[in-house]
């Protein structure tokens, strides 16, 4: 963590000052973003210590300069969605999917979550941690510096702590900041499809202590939806967290308007995440909380299905956050450059609304904006200079490339 001077920088694109550091954006100002062009950022003890115009750049400087010539310095990414420790790809399912099979007759071949589940269930730790851990670097170097990780690949006693404890490992093992999410509630395992009662007390019950007494999580999340979990057992599962110490997040109207958003709401969810199916309702609803609603576009793009109404929820006043929700099921990508292009394209929201949906409003998905989500005096030094580019523009109209040159965390470069 030596002190390092970032010079001649094309533009400081991300910066945010005051209160306004540490709050969501909303509504019209998602569009804002403030820059500083031809300008020095200087990095001490991990942190932003400053920054400002060429012109006022220190001359004396006593560490490490860095010359940023036509390069953009931006914050890291913040995903706020992922369930990055799986098993194995589904990319058979891929191809029955595009031979016209439902997502019930997939099921019904052994394909989907349980299918996912029931593979994990015979790795170990370790193999779980190597292919998690290849997964991380490449993110990393696609810019993100920020992750959370859902268990919910497991759906057993032993399997679900296995996932949680990779979880754990990487926190440690890697420079990015990541937030642990229990998931049991991800669907109902096979060996108690008859009694689905039993299997939300274990969760509860025998899980969840453990769980807390080996400090493994920090949110707890339920798949809230058609076909998965009622309103009624999210409730039970959600006020069973937060008693044992878990903030709520939650997997709502993914499939149908499920009164997922409300439940959330009522357990004041730090998120809902998904939304590609809701109506003004829930729009109004989410105006009146502090729970973030949560898009995750590439689940839309891979399965084919409709778009979370973004464009909608911003011009009613929300502030939406953008994830990848990478996974093998439905999203097996976690590349927040491509999810740019996908969200402008697919949802017309702005580059710049992308933007903050993916920095600040990712960060406050996670609780994280004291730390990241912006460039700020006192935060940490987590952020990716471009190739030289024209403008940020750029970055999600030309999809098809990776615009990051250098991912600094911490103020130190990751090389991975």
């Amino acid at each position: 963590m030596s002190k390092k001077l970032f010079i001649n920088i094309k533009s400081i694109f991300g910066i945010l000052t005051g209160e306004d550091a540490y709050r969501l954006k909303k509504g019209a100002e998602m569009a804002l973003v403030n820059e500083l062009q031809y300008a020095y950022l200087a990095v001490d003890q991990g942190t932003i210590a400053d920054f400002g115009p060429m012109v006022d750049c220190p001359q004396d400087f006593d560490g490490e300069i860095v010359n940023c010539d036509g390069q953009y310095l931006i914050p890291s990414w913040c995903d706020s969605h992922t369930h990055l420790v799986f098993a194995e790809g589904r990319e058979h399912e891929f191809v029955m999917r595009l031979q016209g099979k439902s997502y019930e007759e997939i099921a019904a071949a052994g394909g989907g979550i349980l299918n996912s589940a029931e593979k994990l269930q015979s790795y170990t730790e370790e193999v779980l941690y190597q292919s998690a851990s290849e997964r991380l670097r490449n993110l990393i170097k696609l810019g993100t510096g920020s992750i959370e990780m859902k268990s919910g690949y497991g759906l057993s006693f032993e399997s679900e702590l296995k996932i949680l404890r990779v979880i754990q490992q990487l926190q440690r093992d890697f420079p990015v900041l990541v937030k642990r999410t229990f998931l049991g509630a991800h669907a109902i395992p096979k060996n108690y499809a008859l009694d689905r009662k039993a299997y939300i007390d274990m969760l509860i019950n025998d899980l969840l202590p453990v769980v807390m007494e080996e400090g493994l999580a920090d949110y707890i999340d339920v798949f809230c939806d058609k076909g998965f979990f009622t309103v009624e057992e999210t409730d039970h599962i959600l006020k069973a967290g937060a008693a044992a110490g878990l903030k709520a997040k939650i997997h709502a109207n993914e499939l149908a308007n499920s009164g997922g958003v409300q439940v959330g709401i009522a357990n004041r969810a730090i998120s809902v995440d998904h939304l590609e199916a809701i109506e003004d309702q829930e729009i109004l609803d989410l105006l009146g909380s502090d729970t973030i609603p949560t898009v995750l576009p590439s689940v839309s793009y891979y399965l084919n299905i409709p778009f979370a109404p973004g464009r909608r929820m911003i011009d009613q006043g929300l502030g939406i956050a953008i994830a990848s929700d990478y996974n093998p099921g439905s999203s097996p990508s976690g590349n927040m450059q491509l999810l740019q292009s996908i969200a402008c394209t697919k949802m017309k929201l702005l580059p710049k609304e992308v933007f903050n949906a993916m920095t600040i409003n990712g960060a406050c998905a996670m609780e994280l904006e004291h730390q990241v989500g912006s460039i700020t005096v006192g935060k940490l030094a987590n952020f990716c200079l471009t190739k030289p580019i024209s403008s940020m523009d750029f970055m999600a109209y030309a999809f098809g490339e990776n615009h990051i040159d250098a991912v600094y965390l911490g103020g130190d470069r990751f090389i991975g």
